[in-house]
């Protein structure tokens, strides 16, 4: 949807519950907000339908969108928060932080999972597979700093939890995430 006005069209017909409009706008969306979905929740199953659920919201708020800033990222906030959303009814308390102890290394343990680590070509499939074997807590907050590209502070107040819990969730996910990667690429050689 590279023209702003066949967006603004498409909008428009969404608004007057046009099947054929929303077929458009869900389609093209699709792929970049199922994606988004992924990074989430531990499955495809799953992802689907919060995506479903985000898209109704979307289509319930289409009204509120004001086309001073990206649609696509108005949209990728709503399939996020539905995400999040998600985690949150599934269970009571999914951003407690995890034992402390599950991966302390070892300074040789350390080190060597550094040199691992400079593998520069991960496939983002494997990367993809990893972060969803994180814990909710862990898995919520790296996606927001990381991929959604929020703050702390931001992140704190979404999920409702303190800056510190999130600043600690946002190292140990990169913790397990280093450990899974790396026992994965051990696996390979």
């Amino acid at each position: 949807m590279e023209n702003k006005e066949k967006l603004k069209l498409i909008i428009e017909g969404c608004l007057r519950n046009e099947r054929r409009a929303q077929e458009e706008l869900f389609r093209h969306f699709y792929g970049k907000m199922l994606v988004v979905c992924m990074r989430y929740m531990n499955d495809r199953d799953s992802a689907q339908e919060v995506l479903q659920e985000g898209f109704i919201k979307v289509f319930e708020k289409l009204g509120a969108f004001d086309y001073k800033g990206s649609f696509e990222g108005w949209i990728r906030r709503i399939i996020a928060n539905t995400a999040i959303d998600s985690i949150r009814k599934s269970k009571k308390d999914p951003y407690l932080t995890d034992n402390d102890n599950d991966f302390k290394l070892g300074a040789e343990d350390e080190i060597e999972m550094r040199e691992e680590m400079e593998i520069t070509d991960i496939k983002a499939e494997i990367a993809m597979e990893a972060i969803q074997k994180l814990s909710p807590a862990y898995r919520a907050v790296f996606n927001l700093y990381v991929l959604e590209e929020y703050s702390h502070k931001e992140i704190a107040e979404i999920l409702g939890i303190s800056e510190g819990t999130s600043k600690s969730n946002l190292a140990k996910a990169k913790m397990n995430l280093q450990k899974m990667l790396s026992d994965k690429f051990m696996n390979i050689r």
